[in-house]
């Protein structure tokens, strides 16, 4: 692998990162360049990595002795797995250049910021070095003109930004995952990240609303207008949407569900009204149900459909019609592993489970906790007094409600994470 002498910064976002031994470390997510005093471009300090936990640390430029469109590669020396805070003088070179609306020198040209190249002089100091901006089309014109030229020929690169779009970062952003996108999103100040949330399309926010803390979810849901935040709800899971909906207050709550359509209010209504700590409030509402006389075929072509998780294809409800909850008597389940072992005509009726006793609505946490680790079940029904399924609680529901109320907060401590000493010296 060889360092080029410029990079563009956007191309290198997602790029892996590898320690000296070969190992992954994580993902390069942005750069951290320096503002000077003098009118020199912002020398860039170091690259801004994601490790698992969510963590955010600081490489130091000098760390790097490898960067291509694969990977960038760690010298020897001790990791500093200190959560990364920018300092006053720095600016995330993705989170805050792209998108923004500049001018070119010389005759005022305005455009819009889609990528940064810093460059390496001959004494190995890294700087930003050239811009691609395109020009704003025109009214007839479907894409205005891209300009790459020397950071010094643009106006408006530093400073506070004026209103602008989101394409060029949601570009950046669009192959992550909902929980490192959740990820990215807590680092952009508020008005830029309700900026980009409202940019993704529905069922995108609402997966990455999904993976956010609470006050975040709440915020960005009152910067859309009503009837959008009910579209959203629309896309998140029951369960998710009613934990969203038990954040606001109850007027808001049923202006919101009265926007709705009745099939998805509804479902979202009934999870509301039981008891929060309690399976009826942690329970998704639309498990895998099929009849007895459904095939195994048919049970497997159903939990490989893509918008299940695997907590919930990892087994199917048998009950009497109705197929949706409340259903009618339930019958029992069928692990996944066994429509895998079977023939595919072979009827689920015959091969159901039910020697463990369901749930109820109102089983305490702890006591869903107990009985899912003694029985190593990643998922339980919840029946109701008439032995009908209205629900079903996945082993990721007592997960989430197990951790501590803030471990999706970016500011929460992660506890068993090592750190090293603050960011200076040589990380400097």
């Amino acid at each position: 692998m060889s360092t080029p002498n410029r990079v563009y910064l956007a191309r290198l976002a997602g790029v892996a990162v590898f320690d000296p031994n070969g190992d992954q470390v994580g993902r390069v997510r942005d750069a951290v360049a320096r503002l000077r005093a003098t009118q020199r471009p912002p020398e860039v300090v170091g690259l801004v990595a994601e490790m698992p936990m969510r963590r955010r640390i600081f490489l130091s430029i000098n760390r790097i002795t490898s960067i291509d469109a694969d990977a960038v590669v760690l010298g020897s020396g001790t990791l500093n797995l200190r959560r990364f805070e920018k300092r006053p003088n720095e600016l995330l070179v993705l989170e805050e250049m792209l998108d923004r609306r500049v001018q070119l020198d010389p005759g005022g040209q305005a455009g819009t910021v889609v990528d940064v190249a810093m460059e390496c002089s001959r004494g190995g100091e890294w700087s930003l070095s050239r811009v691609a901006v395109r020009e704003q089309a025109g009214r007839l014109a479907r894409r205005g003109h891209l300009h790459q030229v020397e950071w010094d020929r643009v106006r408006g690169l530093t400073g506070i930004a004026d209103a602008r779009g989101t394409a060029n970062l949601l570009a950046v952003l669009e192959d992550m995952r909902p929980a490192d996108l959740a990820n990215a999103l807590q680092d952009l100040p508020d008005a830029r990240r309700n900026e980009v949330a409202a940019a993704l399309d529905d069922e995108r926010l609402a997966d990455v609303l999904s993976e956010l803390p609470e006050h975040d979810q709440v915020e960005i849901l009152a910067a859309l207008d009503r009837e959008r935040a009910a579209d959203v709800l629309e896309e998140m899971d029951p369960d998710d949407a009613a934990d969203l909906l038990n954040e606001l207050s109850p007027p808001e709550q049923d202006v919101l569900l009265d926007l709705m359509r009745p099939g998805e209010a509804d479902p979202v209504r009934q999870l509301l009204k039981y008891t929060p700590g309690t399976a009826g409030s942690v329970m998704t509402s639309e498990p895998v149900i099929l009849p007895p006389d459904a095939t195994v075929a048919e049970a497997l072509a159903r939990i490989r459909e893509q918008q299940l998780s695997p907590a919930v294809a990892a087994q199917v409800f048998v009950t009497r019609a109705p197929m949706t909850t409340p259903t009618g008597r339930y019958l029992g389940m069928v692990h996944f592993q066994a429509l895998l072992r079977e023939p595919p005509a072979d009827l689920l009726g015959g091969l159901v489970v039910n020697d463990i006793d369901p749930l109820r609505p109102a089983t305490p946490l702890p006591e869903i906790t107990r009985r899912m680790a003694t029985y190593d079940l990643v998922g339980m029904p919840v029946i109701d007094q008439n032995n009908r399924l209205v629900g079903a609680v996945t082993v990721d529901d007592v997960l989430d409600q197990s951790l501590p109320p803030d471990w999706r907060d970016r500011d929460a401590p992660v506890e068993g994470v090592l750190t090293g000493p603050a960011r200076d010296g040589a990380d400097d």
